[in-house]
C-alpha cells in the first residue's frame, strides 16, 4: 500500500475553517468502510507517537485486552470483517463487546490494533487495496489540525463503532 503524506491539491473549505473538528469527522465518516479502515490505520501509524500518551495512558486497556485477543487469533479475513463490522454497526458479538468499552478504551483499542498491523499480526485493509483521494485529503486535513483537535476527530470517529448492547 503506498500513500503520500500530504495532498498535493491543499484545499480547505469554510466549514473546516469555522469548525474544523465537525468538518473533519463528517469528512471521514464519508469515506467508504474500507477507506475509514485505512484513515485510521494512516493516522495512528502516521500520528501514532503523539497519539500514544493521550489514549492508552487514560484508557483501562485490560478491558480491550479479551477483544484484541480474539483479534490475535482469527484469519486474516476475519480480522478485516470484524474491523468492517465495527465501522459498519453490525450486531456481532465483536461488535458488542467492542460497544460497551468507554470512548479512551476504544482510542487505545484502535491503537493497538494498529500497533498489530505495523507488526503484521493483523491486516490493515484489503490486498490490493489503494488508498483513495478522499483518504489523502482527510489525512491531509487531520494532520492539520492541533493535538487537542486530532485526538478529538479519533475519538469521534471510533465512539460509535461497534454496537452498545446496552442501549
Amino acid at each position: 500500500m503506498t500513500y503520500m503524506t500530504t495532498s498535493p491539491i491543499n484545499t480547505i473549505n469554510a466549514e473546516q475553517l469555522a469548525n474544523p473538528v465537525s468538518a473533519t469527522t463528517a469528512q471521514l465518516k464519508r469515506l467508504s468502510v474500507d477507506d475509514q479502515l485505512a484513515l485510521l490505520w494512516l493516522a495512528y501509524t502516521e500520528l501514532g507517537r503523539s497519539i500514544t500518551p493521550a489514549a492508552p495512558g487514560a484508557a483501562r486497556l485490560q478491558f480491550a485486552e479479551g477483544l484484541l485477543n480474539q483479534f490475535r487469533q482469527m484469519s486474516r479475513d476475519e480480522q478485516l470483517q470484524a474491523m468492517r463490522d465495527l465501522v459498519n454497526q453490525v450486531n456481532t458479538p465483536i461488535s458488542r463487546a467492542y460497544g460497551i468499552l468507554s470512548v479512551n478504551t476504544k482510542l487505545a483499542f484502535w491503537y493497538t490494533l494498529a500497533e498489530m498491523m505495523e507488526e503484521g499480526t493483523v491486516i490493515p485493509v484489503p490486498s490490493g487495496y489503494t488508498m483513495s483521494d478522499g483518504v489523502l485529503k482527510a489525512f491531509d486535513v487531520l494532520q492539520r489540525l492541533e493535538f487537542g483537535q486530532q485526538i478529538t476527530v479519533l475519538r469521534n470517529a471510533v465512539v460509535d463503532m461497534g454496537v452498545d448492547p446496552l442501549a
